[in-house]
């Protein structure tokens, strides 16, 4: 179970958490990636509609139901990808693709409460030490996280918590590294969880190549360790390599390999082509209704065919995406084509044209 797997890792590493920012030792622990089995299966539910909701749980019933991946009285962690939530009052975030949609949260949210969780936290770091979640409104506007995080926490046994990573995290866990200096801090909310989602929406970036499911666990770091203002008014994990997509890819996937992340869901409904994450890096909107008549939904349980799939519906060569040929040396899923089966929706009926970003690297000073 994903429960033993993600703590037995910590306490063999670490012990225990401790207080934020406290280093630990972790040299013993690196060492070269382990291999891939020689064949892996795996399966990536695809579901098109109009309806966020229900095409969500469509997506995760295709591969089994939530009882597959949530026990009762389990912890669930759920990643959006909420990069411009700090300023989603005024930037309509979600309209315009730079955020994963509420509605998506919500249903998964609600499935693992159904299932049983006793805590399901929705968790971002994002830019800014603290947001406002009542500004996660739904596509519709008729309701926030904030009031479904209530209604859902009265609705049934479990709770629902909504956690600024940078000022709610009870503590940061390190976790070995290839990268210098051989660790890297996570918030203790997704290490002690017995389970993690992962919920981004589908978008090019000018430094990843793509962000996807993978590339969402940058935003579980902390800020005040690994990032830099920008103007003053945002803060960047510039400390982090961000020289080539293969340099900052290694961040995120050794982050995965510690983590161990349960499920992948990702938004197809509104995202960003060209140099994202954001519209205003020169990323421009995509809207899955108008470029292929219906929004989509993928899910799977393997993290790097999520990951994979989701490049080849964005028309990208997979070979030349370095995130994923990294992930499967180190073990971590299935990018092959012929070895992942899809549930549900033909790929060849999912593929859109999908502007590429222009990758520039850069590594901002110490």
């Amino acid at each position: 179970m994903q429960k033993t797997k993600r703590r037995d890792f910590l306490k063999a590493t670490i012990g225990t958490a401790v207080a934020m920012g406290t280093p630990w030792p972790f040299a013993a622990c690196r060492g070269a990636a382990q291999k891939p089995p020689q064949k892996t299966n795996a399966q990536v539910a695809a579901i098109r509609g109009d309806n966020l909701d229900a095409m969500t749980r469509d997506a995760i019933d295709a591969l089994g139901g939530i009882h597959t991946v949530v026990n009762k009285g389990e912890t669930v962690f759920i990643k959006p990808n909420f990069v411009s939530i700090p300023w989603a009052k005024y930037n309509k975030c979600f309209h315009i693709g730079e955020c994963t949609k509420p509605e998506i949260i919500i249903a998964v949210t609600e499935e693992c409460l159904k299932a049983g969780a006793a805590e399901v936290i929705i968790g971002e770091g994002s830019h800014l030490p603290k947001f406002e979640w009542q500004y996660a409104i739904t596509l519709d506007g008729k309701t926030n996280l904030v009031k479904q995080a209530k209604r859902l926490s009265s609705r049934y046994d479990g709770k629902v918590t909504l956690a600024c990573l940078e000022t709610d995290s009870p503590g940061w866990i390190e976790v070995p590294s290839r990268t210098p200096p051989g660790k890297i801090a996570i918030s203790s909310l997704v290490a002690n969880a017995d389970k993690v989602i992962s919920i981004p929406v589908a978008k090019t970036h000018s430094w990843a190549q793509l962000t996807l499911a993978s590339k969402n666990f940058i935003g579980i770091t902390p800020l005040f360790r690994y990032a830099q203002l920008i103007a003053n008014t945002w803060w960047n994990r510039g400390s982090f390599d961000h020289s080539s997509p293969r340099a900052i890819a290694q961040v995120y996937l050794d982050i995965i390999k510690a983590v161990k992340p349960d499920l992948s869901i990702i938004d197809f409904s509104i995202g960003i082509e060209a140099d994202g994450p954001t519209i205003g890096l020169g990323g421009r909107t995509v809207n899955m209704k108008k470029r292929l008549g219906s929004w989509a939904i993928i899910a799977s349980t393997d993290i790097m065919a999520a990951d994979a799939t989701a490049a080849r519906i964005m028309s990208h060569d997979t070979k030349k995406v370095k995130q994923l040929a990294m992930g499967f040396e180190m073990g971590l899923g299935e990018i092959r084509a012929k070895s992942i089966e899809i549930l549900g929706e033909k790929l060849d009926n999912l593929r859109v044209k999908w502007k590429p970003a222009r990758v520039r690297g850069y590594k901002m000073k110490e």
